[in-house]
């Protein structure tokens, strides 16, 4: 039986389904173009680009890669960068070209864009100037034909005053050189007309990549139709129209950026002031400036602003709506964001096999720390992780979705697709791996996952994912993943490694450590490693991961 619990909580004037759209997710943005073209579409830096102006060079640039690049319907196409004007004009070219986006996080470092060259076969990257060192070797070892490196400052006003960060602010495109690489504006300069739109809502569309429990990632496959729901379903359960101003400064290569600070907007019509790093200062100048009315954030981003020592200072009074997800608001910093702001933080749930939200909570009655509510068409549950059963309201057990925006499945992967999903009257549910509980009004919070998992500052980080890839290293013959606490991550990565015995005299935690950051994003990388002779094993010879994770917990309490 569908739980209905939560209609009881429904947010006034917000409809119980929606009519989703029957076209791509690049005709959101055709359709905007005929009705506000005129419009703010992009704002980075001084500059400004009108939405008629994003899509003359959305249709310039997938013109090229179909006619210079061969790039054909259904091919994937590695979209590696940065918050920046180029990262949105790629995401709707690469859809423009009918092929499919597979976002890459700009962390990644060699075997991660390795990894994902060979697993979905793209041959085009669409590259940041700055990330060129780290997809030039995919380049060499053939995965890759071709790369379009937009340098971030060419889309910037020459006399901003403030400046793109760090080496960004002064690179220029005549050094953005290389085997395959040809720069943006030369990719554009051939303006060649596209073919005709041909992809339709049953089509892929976004490949996002999710870690989990079985080592390397895994594609998630969204089609035009799922995307659009959350997309869609977003602008309805909080309304957007084309005269709102969203800050984003969420990574658009993650879902819920991608759907709240891009996705979304181009829907309602609305302007995009654009962030390449966070920053709380020049988030909130860039606030007071454009008049922002839409911040979307994950819990660091408004704890730091919160704590800042100008806070008092600056001028949030334009926000009309503010929120986000990837790890629990705390209280304190929820009361200090509403006397600065006046407004509630509205935290969602949602995951990349679910295309950003799947719960929100309503922006009528928002609970804090909590999931909030299953949102339109969305049937979700709690089951006995083990017998599947479902549970009755209150008792602890897994998360589990049925709902429109719901993956087709992992690419390429039947076996671990067929494993995520299982059949409740006459539906197939999705299991999300989260354990939580429904609570009398039907909201939904999470206590705990099923699945091993580290959150440091809100990036997931997956253990069998990372000993993985660190097992690659020539002197570490067993390594365990396990979280730490940490003072200002909240947690971080702990390696308990094992070395090979001849590297045993001379290998030290400085020499683990950089050899990840050269192989995989900062944010998986250890921070602490522990040698020992030996992990603990169960009968069967399966690592005792738990034992360890067990042992230091103990040790953080005792200190």
């Amino acid at each position: 039986m569908t739980n209905r619990l939560h209609m009881q909580v429904w947010p006034a004037g917000v409809p119980e389904s929606v009519e989703w759209p029957a076209g791509t997710v690049y005709d959101n943005l055709a359709k905007t173009v005929a009705d506000h073209g005129d419009r703010p579409a992009l704002i980075y830096h001084g500059a400004t680009l009108s939405y008629a102006q994003m899509d003359a060079q959305v249709q310039a640039l997938a013109g090229f890669m179909q006619h210079e690049l061969g790039v054909a319907k259904g091919d994937r196409v590695l979209l590696y960068m940065q918050n920046s004007p180029q990262f949105v004009l790629g995401y709707y070219a690469i859809l423009r070209a009918d092929a499919v986006v597979v976002p890459v996080n700009p962390m990644n470092r060699h075997a991660e864009l390795e990894h994902l060259a060979q697993d979905t076969g793209a041959t085009v990257a669409l590259a940041g100037q700055e990330l060129l060192p780290f997809i030039a070797p995919v380049v060499e070892q053939g995965l890759i034909s071709h790369v379009i490196a937009a340098t971030y400052a060419d889309y910037a006003a020459p006399d901003r005053d403030i400046p793109l960060p760090g080496e960004l602010d002064t690179m220029d495109a005549k050094d953005a050189t290389g085997p395959g690489v040809i720069r943006w504006a030369d990719a554009l300069e051939r303006a060649t007309p596209p073919r005709p739109h041909r992809a339709t809502r049953d089509d892929l569309a976004v490949i996002p990549y999710s870690s989990g429990t079985t080592g390397q990632p895994k594609g998630c496959m969204h089609n035009h139709f799922t995307v659009n729901v959350t997309a869609w379903g977003g602008v309805a359960w909080n309304p957007s129209d084309e005269t709102d101003v969203s800050l984003a400064v969420l990574p658009l290569f993650h879902v819920t950026g991608m759907q709240a600070c891009m996705n979304g907007p181009v829907i309602a019509g609305g302007a995009i002031v654009l962030m390449t790093r966070w920053n709380r200062d020049v988030a909130a100048t860039l606030i007071a400036r454009h008049r922002v009315t839409r911040w979307r954030s994950i819990s660091t981003m408004a704890i730091d602003m919160v704590n800042s020592p100008n806070a008092d200072s600056y001028d949030l009074s334009s926000l009309t709506a503010i929120g986000g997800g990837g790890a629990a608001m705390p209280q304190a910093i929820a009361r200090k964001l509403h006397d600065l702001t006046g407004l509630d933080y509205v935290e969602g749930y949602g995951l990349s096999e679910t295309m950003a939200a799947s719960h929100i909570n309503p922006v009528t009655g928002p609970r804090r720390q909590c999931l909030g509510i299953p949102v339109f068409d969305v049937d979700s549950r709690v089951v006995h992780p083990d017998s599947l059963q479902e549970l009755p309201q209150g008792e602890v057990g897994e998360i589990v979705t049925h709902g429109p925006q719901v993956f087709l499945g992992y690419w390429q992967r039947p076996e671990e697709t067929a494993k995520s999903f299982f059949e409740m009257d006459g539906k197939p549910f999705f299991r999300t791996g989260d354990l939580g509980y429904i609570d009398p009004q039907g909201y939904f919070y999470m206590v705990d996952r099923v699945k091993r998992m580290i959150n440091a500052s809100g990036f997931k980080v997956w253990p069998a994912e990372v000993e993985a890839l660190m097992h690659h290293h020539p002197d570490i013959a067993e390594v365990c993943i396990i979280g730490t606490r940490d003072p200002r991550r909240g947690e971080t990565v702990k390696a308990v490694v094992v070395p090979q015995e001849k590297a045993r005299a001379h290998l030290t935690a400085d020499d683990i450590i950089g050899w990840c950051r050269a192989e995989m994003a900062a944010y998986k990388c250890p921070t602490v490693v522990e040698f020992t002779d030996a992990l603990p094993k169960s009968g069967s010879g399966k690592v005792l991961w738990r034992e360890l994770a067990e042992r230091e917990a103990q040790k953080a309490g005792a200190a």
